[in-house]
C-alpha cells in the first residue's frame, strides 16, 4: 500500500516560508517545526518546508533552473486574494485571466518558488 503523508519544499529558511504560506491557506505551522523542517497539516497530508544549504531558487519563466512543481489555489475573485498574498509577500509574475474572467495568475513565493491563484468556472471547494 502506498500513501502520500509529505509535499516537500526546499527552501533557505523554513519557519519563514511556511509562516508565509500558513498566512496564505489560513492554518498554522505544525507543533513540530524548527529551523530545519516546518509543516502545515492538510488532513494525512503535511505541506513541508525543508532547509537546504546554498538553495537556488527556480527562474521562471526562463529555463537556466526551471520550476520543478507549483502549488494551485482556486479563489472566488482574484483581486482580493492578489492583494492579500501580495501583502504576504508573494510577488505578481504574469495573468492567464480569460475575457470570461477565468484562468489563472502566476506569483512567486518570498524565495521564488511559482504558485498559481486560480478560477476556473464551475469549480467549488469545500
Amino acid at each position: 500500500m502506498l500513501k502520500l503523508t509529505d509535499f516537500i519544499i526546499d527552501c533557505p529558511d523554513p519557519m519563514k516560508l511556511a509562516a508565509f504560506y500558513a498566512a496564505v491557506v489560513g492554518r498554522g505551522l505544525t507543533d513540530s517545526s524548527d529551523d530545519d523542517w516546518a509543516g502545515i497539516t492538510y488532513g494525512e497530508v503535511e505541506l513541508a518546508f525543508q532547509r537546504v544549504e546554498e538553495y537556488r531558487p527556480p527562474s521562471w519563466p526562463g529555463s537556466e533552473h526551471p520550476k520543478q512543481y507549483h502549488l494551485d489555489f482556486e479563489v472566488d475573485e482574484f483581486e482580493p486574494e492578489q492583494r492579500r498574498v501580495i501583502e504576504l509577500g508573494a510577488t505578481w509574475q504574469k495573468d492567464f485571466i480569460r475575457d470570461d474572467g477565468y484562468g489563472w495568475q502566476v506569483y512567486t513565493d518570498p524565495v521564488g518558488h511559482p504558485f498559481c491563484l486560480c478560477r476556473n468556472p464551475g469549480a467549488v471547494w469545500p
